[in-house]
């Protein structure tokens, strides 16, 4: 299994993060992202939102491109997670806060 390109640690920016929170499908991902300890299939019938498998896609694609998520590459298959660890380094509280207020 291979990892997909993402920035480092270290190049994660605020903004591109917070951008990509905005949007509420990519939200709703990442709030289901965060109930699991290990990577996920990325398939659409495997979240609970009502976007085609090419916006899913692109919404999987702007997570990773912005450091939020990290994606597995094998064959066909693509599993994702997210980089808690990386995410509370550089940004400390940041993605409690986020999920703890997009829970209401």
């Amino acid at each position: 299994m291979r990892q997909l390109p993402q920035p480092s640690t270290a190049d994660l920016d605020l903004v591109r993060v917070l951008s990509a929170l905005a949007d509420p499908v990519r939200l709703e991902l990442v709030r289901s992202l965060a109930g699991v300890r290990e990577p996920l299939s990325c398939n659409v019938d495997r979240f609970d939102v009502e976007v085609t498998a090419a916006t899913l896609s692109h919404h999987w694609k702007v997570l990773r491109d912005s450091g939020i998520t990290t994606t597995f590459a094998s064959g066909r298959n693509r599993l994702v997670e997210l980089r808690r660890a990386d995410l509370e380094a550089r940004f400390p509280g940041l993605l409690g806060a986020v999920l703890a207020d997009s829970a209401r």
